[in-house]
């Protein structure tokens, strides 16, 4: 199993009255190769989940194991490390550095792997050809729309070859045409042998994934085949 966690909590002024439990006991397995849909209105967790599964965040308590690596014993430098290599993030945002132009963004997380200039560039144009954004590599963020900048981003993720892919409601900044794009892209990479997590608050995006897990209040409710789950 690719992503295994049990019994996870993330809790906020623990014993105090103002005590949140933003995870309350999740447990989760995803295999290689999944397309999984994480949905669930705002305050139900959906987001929190995903930083302690990309590991931008810990859990309070419980047992996470990417790849068979137990997450919650490593270090900050190690967590960064592995989400260089391992995970590739996609925001609703985009989060992309306004000075610099498509591929230079697009090389950042490359840099930040120690490879040579040319590697960089030649992943880079891989990548933003992907996206169908090589003829736009030139241009700044401020010099694409919504939709091209959210492709240079999935670029950017997909440039460090990543087994993972967590898209975090990538088409919410986006109108329906733009962001049905952004879903066939990540089928896409799905296609290719990408694990893809997408996080949304909205049914019908959720419905696009294989499976479905929905969250509500911090819990799984729900958790199977979207035909299930959906109805």
């Amino acid at each position: 199993m690719l992503i295994d966690i049990r019994d996870i909590y993330k809790i906020y002024h623990e014993g105090l009255e103002s005590e949140v439990r933003a995870l309350d006991g999740v447990s989760l397995g995803i295999d290689r190769g999944e397309f999984v849909s994480i949905i669930g209105q705002s305050g139900s967790g959906k987001s929190t989940l995903m930083n302690i599964l990309g590991c931008l965040d810990i859990p309070t308590y419980g047992d996470y194991h990417l790849d068979g690596t137990d997450i919650t014993d490593l270090t900050d430098r190690q967590l960064a490390r592995i989400r260089n290599r391992q995970i590739g993030f996609i925001f609703q945002g985009y989060n992309l550095i306004p000075e610099l132009d498509a591929r230079e963004n697009v090389e950042l997380p490359l840099i930040y792997q120690g490879l040579g200039a040319e590697t960089r560039r030649q992943r880079a144009e891989e990548a933003l050809a992907r996206v169908a954004m090589l003829d736009r590599q030139h241009h700044r963020p401020s010099e694409m729309s919504g939709g091209q900048q959210q492709r240079v981003a999935i670029a950017r993720a997909i440039a460090t070859h990543p087994a993972i892919i967590m898209a975090d409601e990538p088409t919410g900044a986006l109108d329906s045409r733009t962001g049905l794009h952004v879903l066939e892209i990540l089928h896409s990479l799905h296609r290719d042998g990408a694990t893809v997590i997408l996080i949304t608050h909205d049914n019908s995006i959720a419905a696009t994934a294989e499976r479905v897990v929905r969250l509500s209040d911090g819990r799984v409710v729900a958790d199977g085949p979207r035909e299930e789950v959906m109805a």
